[in-house]
Protein backbone atom coordinates (compact mmCIF):
# COMPACT_ATOMS: atom_id res chain seq x y z
CA UNK A 1 0.00 0.00 0.00
CA UNK A 2 1.28 3.47 -0.89
CA UNK A 3 2.04 5.76 2.02
CA UNK A 4 -0.19 8.81 2.07
CA UNK A 5 1.72 12.08 2.07
CA UNK A 6 -0.85 14.87 2.04
CA UNK A 7 -4.39 15.45 3.15
CA UNK A 8 -6.79 14.06 0.57
CA UNK A 9 -9.18 16.13 -1.56
CA UNK A 10 -12.25 15.12 0.44
CA UNK A 11 -10.57 16.05 3.73
CA UNK A 12 -9.51 19.43 2.34
CA UNK A 13 -13.08 20.15 1.25
CA UNK A 14 -14.42 19.32 4.71
CA UNK A 15 -11.74 21.50 6.33
CA UNK A 16 -12.85 24.37 4.12
CA UNK A 17 -16.48 23.78 5.03
CA UNK A 18 -15.65 23.95 8.74
CA UNK A 19 -13.54 27.10 8.28
CA UNK A 20 -16.44 28.73 6.40
CA UNK A 21 -18.91 27.68 9.12
CA UNK A 22 -20.69 25.24 6.81
CA UNK A 23 -21.79 21.73 7.69
CA UNK A 24 -19.34 18.92 7.00
CA UNK A 25 -20.40 16.00 4.81
CA UNK A 26 -19.86 12.32 5.47
CA UNK A 27 -19.45 11.16 1.90
CA UNK A 28 -17.83 12.65 -1.21
CA UNK A 29 -21.04 11.98 -3.15
CA UNK A 30 -22.90 14.46 -0.90
CA UNK A 31 -20.93 17.38 -2.35
CA UNK A 32 -23.65 18.55 -4.74
CA UNK A 33 -24.65 22.01 -3.47
CA UNK A 34 -23.47 25.15 -5.26
CA UNK A 35 -21.06 26.09 -2.48
CA UNK A 36 -19.67 22.55 -2.46
CA UNK A 37 -18.96 22.79 -6.18
CA UNK A 38 -17.39 26.23 -5.76
CA UNK A 39 -15.06 24.93 -3.05
CA UNK A 40 -14.05 21.95 -5.18
CA UNK A 41 -13.26 24.22 -8.11
CA UNK A 42 -11.45 26.89 -6.08
CA UNK A 43 -9.25 24.31 -4.36
CA UNK A 44 -7.92 23.31 -7.78
CA UNK A 45 -7.49 26.94 -8.83
CA UNK A 46 -5.50 27.78 -5.68
CA UNK A 47 -3.43 24.61 -6.06
CA UNK A 48 -2.55 25.53 -9.65
CA UNK A 49 -1.79 29.17 -8.77
CA UNK A 50 0.67 28.12 -6.08
CA UNK A 51 2.35 25.51 -8.27
CA UNK A 52 2.84 28.00 -11.12
CA UNK A 53 4.03 30.86 -8.89
CA UNK A 54 7.65 29.62 -8.66
CA UNK A 55 10.06 26.96 -9.90
CA UNK A 56 9.37 24.48 -7.10
CA UNK A 57 11.64 21.47 -6.70
CA UNK A 58 8.64 19.23 -5.95
CA UNK A 59 7.47 19.76 -9.55
CA UNK A 60 10.71 18.53 -11.11
CA UNK A 61 10.41 15.43 -13.28
CA UNK A 62 12.75 13.63 -15.70
CA UNK A 63 11.96 12.10 -19.07
CA UNK A 64 13.96 10.71 -22.00
CA UNK A 65 12.99 11.11 -25.66
CA UNK A 66 14.49 9.23 -28.60
CA UNK A 67 15.60 11.60 -31.36
CA UNK A 68 15.93 9.91 -34.79
CA UNK A 69 18.93 10.44 -37.00
CA UNK A 70 18.83 12.89 -39.93
CA UNK A 71 15.92 14.95 -38.65
CA UNK A 72 15.66 18.40 -37.12
CA UNK A 73 12.48 18.13 -35.05
CA UNK A 74 10.47 15.85 -32.80
CA UNK A 75 7.05 16.16 -31.18
CA UNK A 76 7.31 17.78 -27.76
CA UNK A 77 5.53 15.35 -25.44
CA UNK A 78 6.79 17.03 -22.26
CA UNK A 79 3.83 18.15 -20.16
CA UNK A 80 5.51 21.09 -18.51
CA UNK A 81 8.30 23.65 -18.72
CA UNK A 82 11.73 22.36 -19.68
CA UNK A 83 14.47 23.20 -17.18
CA UNK A 84 17.42 21.43 -18.79
CA UNK A 85 17.86 19.47 -22.00
CA UNK A 86 20.98 17.41 -22.58
CA UNK A 87 22.34 15.07 -25.24
CA UNK A 88 25.48 12.96 -24.78
CA UNK A 89 26.04 14.55 -21.34
CA UNK A 90 26.10 18.06 -22.85
CA UNK A 91 23.52 20.66 -21.83
CA UNK A 92 21.82 22.45 -24.72
CA UNK A 93 20.83 26.10 -24.39
CA UNK A 94 17.28 27.20 -25.22
CA UNK A 95 16.77 29.68 -28.07
CA UNK A 96 13.50 31.59 -27.65
CA UNK A 97 13.62 32.85 -31.26
CA UNK A 98 12.52 29.77 -33.18
CA UNK A 99 12.67 31.55 -36.57
CA UNK A 100 16.27 32.57 -36.01
CA UNK A 101 17.06 29.04 -34.85
CA UNK A 102 15.54 27.50 -37.98
CA UNK A 103 17.77 29.55 -40.30
CA UNK A 104 20.87 29.59 -38.11
CA UNK A 105 23.67 27.45 -39.53
CA UNK A 106 25.44 27.28 -36.15
CA UNK A 107 22.97 25.31 -34.00
CA UNK A 108 25.61 23.54 -31.94
CA UNK A 109 24.24 22.73 -28.48
CA UNK A 110 21.08 24.77 -28.89
CA UNK A 111 17.39 23.87 -29.13
CA UNK A 112 14.13 25.70 -29.67
CA UNK A 113 10.37 25.08 -29.61
CA UNK A 114 7.80 25.78 -32.33
CA UNK A 115 4.19 25.03 -31.41
CA UNK A 116 4.32 21.40 -30.20
CA UNK A 117 7.67 20.52 -31.79
CA UNK A 118 11.17 20.44 -30.31
CA UNK A 119 13.75 21.82 -32.75
CA UNK A 120 17.30 20.46 -32.57
CA UNK A 121 20.45 20.14 -34.68
CA UNK A 122 20.56 17.24 -37.16
CA UNK A 123 22.56 14.20 -36.01
CA UNK A 124 23.97 11.36 -38.09
CA UNK A 125 22.87 8.79 -35.49
CA UNK A 126 19.89 8.39 -33.17
CA UNK A 127 20.25 10.28 -29.89
CA UNK A 128 18.63 10.08 -26.47
CA UNK A 129 17.40 13.46 -25.24
CA UNK A 130 17.49 13.77 -21.43
CA UNK A 131 15.01 16.33 -20.15
CA UNK A 132 14.42 17.69 -16.65
CA UNK A 133 11.23 19.73 -16.46
CA UNK A 134 8.63 21.31 -14.18
CA UNK A 135 5.47 19.28 -14.58
CA UNK A 136 2.07 20.81 -15.32
CA UNK A 137 0.41 18.02 -13.34
CA UNK A 138 -0.16 19.38 -9.85
CA UNK A 139 -1.95 16.39 -8.32
CA UNK A 140 -1.21 12.78 -7.37
CA UNK A 141 -3.80 10.02 -7.63
CA UNK A 142 -4.14 7.32 -4.97
CA UNK A 143 -2.01 5.06 -7.18
CA UNK A 144 0.77 7.65 -7.31
CA UNK A 145 0.16 8.83 -10.87
CA UNK A 146 0.46 12.52 -11.81
CA UNK A 147 -2.74 14.27 -12.91
CA UNK A 148 -3.85 17.82 -13.64
CA UNK A 149 -6.59 18.38 -11.06
CA UNK A 150 -8.14 16.87 -7.94
CA UNK A 151 -11.32 15.12 -9.02
CA UNK A 152 -11.56 12.02 -6.81
CA UNK A 153 -11.94 11.96 -3.05
CA UNK A 154 -8.49 10.46 -2.44
CA UNK A 155 -6.52 12.69 -4.84
CA UNK A 156 -3.73 14.76 -3.28
CA UNK A 157 -1.87 17.93 -4.18
CA UNK A 158 1.83 17.61 -4.99
CA UNK A 159 2.51 20.53 -2.63
CA UNK A 160 4.19 18.82 0.33
CA UNK A 161 3.12 18.85 3.93
CA UNK A 162 3.06 20.78 6.19
CA UNK A 163 2.53 23.61 3.70
CA UNK A 164 -0.30 22.22 1.59
CA UNK A 165 -3.10 22.29 4.15
CA UNK A 166 -2.91 25.97 5.25
CA UNK A 167 -2.20 27.18 1.72
CA UNK A 168 -5.13 25.39 0.11
CA UNK A 169 -7.65 25.88 2.90
CA UNK A 170 -6.98 29.55 3.67
CA UNK A 171 -6.48 30.37 -0.01
CA UNK A 172 -9.80 28.74 -0.90
CA UNK A 173 -11.67 30.49 1.92
CA UNK A 174 -10.30 33.86 0.78
CA UNK A 175 -11.50 33.28 -2.77
CA UNK A 176 -14.87 31.98 -1.60
CA UNK A 177 -15.62 35.19 0.30
CA UNK A 178 -13.36 37.64 -1.59
CA UNK A 179 -14.42 40.50 0.66
CA UNK A 180 -12.00 42.54 2.77
CA UNK A 181 -14.85 43.37 5.14
CA UNK A 182 -15.58 39.72 5.90
CA UNK A 183 -14.62 39.10 9.58
CA UNK A 184 -12.12 36.29 8.93
CA UNK A 185 -10.70 37.52 5.63
CA UNK A 186 -7.64 39.25 7.12
CA UNK A 187 -6.90 36.19 9.25
CA UNK A 188 -7.09 33.87 6.24
CA UNK A 189 -4.92 36.25 4.23
CA UNK A 190 -2.26 36.42 6.96
CA UNK A 191 -2.17 32.65 7.44
CA UNK A 192 -2.00 32.04 3.68
CA UNK A 193 0.88 34.50 3.23
CA UNK A 194 2.74 33.00 6.18
CA UNK A 195 2.41 29.48 4.75
CA UNK A 196 3.53 30.69 1.29
CA UNK A 197 6.55 32.44 2.79
CA UNK A 198 7.46 29.25 4.66
CA UNK A 199 7.12 27.23 1.47
CA UNK A 200 9.38 29.63 -0.42
CA UNK A 201 12.03 29.71 2.30
CA UNK A 202 12.17 25.93 2.65
CA UNK A 203 11.56 24.51 -0.82
CA UNK A 204 12.83 26.79 -3.58
CA UNK A 205 15.57 25.02 -5.52
CA UNK A 206 18.06 27.87 -5.19
CA UNK A 207 18.65 30.74 -2.79
CA UNK A 208 18.83 33.04 -5.84
CA UNK A 209 15.12 32.40 -6.42
CA UNK A 210 14.07 33.81 -3.05
CA UNK A 211 12.49 37.25 -3.52
CA UNK A 212 14.58 40.10 -2.07
CA UNK A 213 13.80 43.74 -1.26
CA UNK A 214 16.59 46.08 -2.29
CA UNK A 215 16.73 49.31 -0.27
CA UNK A 216 17.63 52.58 -1.92
CA UNK A 217 21.36 53.17 -1.73
CA UNK A 218 22.27 49.48 -1.86
CA UNK A 219 24.45 48.26 -4.76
Amino acid sequence: MLERVNMQYFDLINKCLVELNYKKVNDFRELIKNDHLKIKNILNIVNAEICTSDDWNFLLRKENLEFPANTSEIKNTINGRIKTLSIDDSIYQFSDDCEKFLFDRTKDKKYSILNDMLLLPVFDTQKTINIVYYTNNFVKSSSGNDKLQMTLSDDETVIPDPFAEPLLIYGTCMKMKANLEYPKFNYWNAMYNKALANLRSKLLTSSSQIPMIKLRGEF
